[in-house]
């Protein structure tokens, strides 16, 4: 690691600086008179005010102010069908808060007869949330019901950004791309997924830092606030395999399982059925809007082909998820140089998002950190993230054709929905064939041209591994010891 000697006599690591280390954001900075000067001394000298978590900050509260600005239209006229899918400012906040009882204070899942598809902690924040909405007229109260999980998602995103910010290794910068991420802007009020990336990136951060048992009670709660944040332990998993060292894997899913079972204990043992709700949901499900299986119903019911019921789509989804795990996992014990932490995990959540039944837009808040971390590539971030905001757009203005008889040229035909659909999956496909060739050829990826092992493995990074299996081609890339010593 590179350090230089700062004028208080300490030694301080020199940071990576975007405008130099990313061809993208080179030829952009010319308007700004041009990359940073190379005897400038990034890490070291003082930066006044200007330093890198306050410009993340201030770049995050813009982003925020961006997205609420972008519902204006139904702040102002209500969150009404279909007019909240053509002005493109849907939010499930105003939704919820009217169908799931917590309008006449029906507390989600404790409350009696209540059916709440979510798991336990955003139960929870949904119904505290309620509870801080004034009394008034109907519609005053959903605007307020939004306006307070609005800010309080704003400062969720600053958090994320600061935990990326702060996590190992001289990249801080690479936060940016959370803190303006279009897909963060567009759909990050849609629903309380932010909370979960939140916990996903602290836990990732704390297991960076070797603290195993923080890091498996982030896990855990984060996977009581969405289920997806427990795939991270597959990640680690591998790297066990990998490197023989299984106490990581141990302690981090033992301290992850018990925070999961303290949490939903208690919500089990007050209203059992509302508890089970989610997960009953969740398996007796068809396919979602904008997932492979709905799309191919879409295509399948205009050319009268038989479509796929939920139970096929179960079938189907599992499958298919279960052969891309195998896949990853024959690219974490093949490759040459063992695979940093967030690489497989970004590759397992996408695996995720692509076999699964349902895509909802805010989803692309799952991967937008995770992507930070296991490539950090603005070129490739901002086209993916270009094709998210054309399936975003279409799945408002598909939703506002089904849900109304609307004018024809306010809608969205179904084979231009299909394709927004299709561009979207083969833009996530494309980033993880991305991070496949940059475990497979190590000088590609922007973390190790710095010379670091994993800046993110925590008790995995600088140490050899002890199995490998065959590789599926030869090459000559360095082992992860040898890359260790670089």
């Amino acid at each position: 690691m590179h350090e230089s000697q700062a004028p208080d006599g300490k030694r301080r690591p020199r940071i990576v600086v975007p405008s130099r280390s990313d061809p993208l954001l080179q030829k952009f900075t010319e308007v700004i008179g041009g990359p940073l000067g190379t005897r400038s001394d990034p890490g070291v000298v003082s930066p006044v005010i200007y330093s890198v978590e306050r410009v993340l900050i201030v770049l995050t509260a813009l982003a925020a102010l961006a997205g609420i600005l972008l519902k204006g239209y139904c702040r102002v006229n209500g969150w009404e069908t279909p007019t909240q899918f053509y002005a493109t400012c849907y939010s499930d906040f105003p939704e919820l808060f009217r169908n799931r009882g917590m309008a006449a204070g029906v507390f989600p899942i404790l409350g009696s007869g209540s059916q709440f598809e979510y798991p336990v902690l955003l139960g929870l924040i949904a119904g505290v949330t309620a509870w801080l909405v004034p009394s008034g007229e109907a519609s005053a109260r959903a605007l307020a019901y939004f306006d307070i999980n609005a800010v309080l998602l704003a400062a969720v995103a600053m958090a994320t950004v600061l935990v990326i910010a702060r996590m190992p290794g001289r990249r801080p910068w690479d936060a940016a791309m959370v803190a303006v991420a279009p897909g963060i802007i567009l759909a990050g009020t849609i629903n309380w997924d932010l909370w979960a990336a939140f916990l996903l990136a602290l836990g990732m951060y704390f297991f960076a830092r070797q603290q195993l048992v923080p890091a498996g009670l982030m896990i855990g709660l984060a996977t009581a606030t969405k289920l997806y944040p427990l795939l991270v332990l597959g990640a680690i998993l591998l790297l066990a395999v990998r490197t023989g060292r299984w106490r990581p894997l141990l302690v981090t899913g033992g301290s992850a399982a018990a925070a999961w079972v303290l949490v939903n204990l208690p919500f089990a043992a007050a209203n059992p059925a509302g508890w089970a709700y989610f997960f009953e949901y969740s398996a007796d499900r068809g396919a979602g809007y904008s997932s492979a299986w709905f799309a191919y119903n879409l295509v399948a019911d205009r050319l009268g082909w038989s479509g796929i019921g939920a139970g096929g789509v179960n079938v189907l989804s599992v499958t298919l998820f279960a052969v891309a795990c195998a896949g990853i996992a024959a690219v974490a014990l093949t490759a040459r140089r063992r695979p940093r932490l967030a690489q497989l995990v970004f590759l397992i959540v996408a695996a995720f998002i692509l076999t699964g039944k349902v895509y909802s837009p805010q989803y692309v808040v799952w991967l937008i950190p995770l992507l930070a971390l296991a490539r950090p590539r603005w070129h490739d971030f901002l086209v993916w993230q270009g094709i998210e905001a054309l399936h975003w757009a279409a799945i408002w203005m598909y939703l506002g054709q089904v849900t109304s008889a609307g004018s024809s040229q306010h809608n969205l035909d179904m084979p231009y929905y299909v394709l927004a659909v299709a561009a979207h999956m083969a833009a996530v496909a494309y980033l993880m064939a991305r991070v496949v060739w940059d475990i497979y050829d190590p000088t590609y990826d922007p973390i190790r041209r710095h010379h670091l092992d994993d800046p993110h493995g925590g008790p995995f990074a600088n140490v050899p591994d002890r199995m490998r299996l065959k590789p599926l081609r030869p090459a000559s890339f360095p082992t992860s010891k040898e890359g260790a010593r670089a």
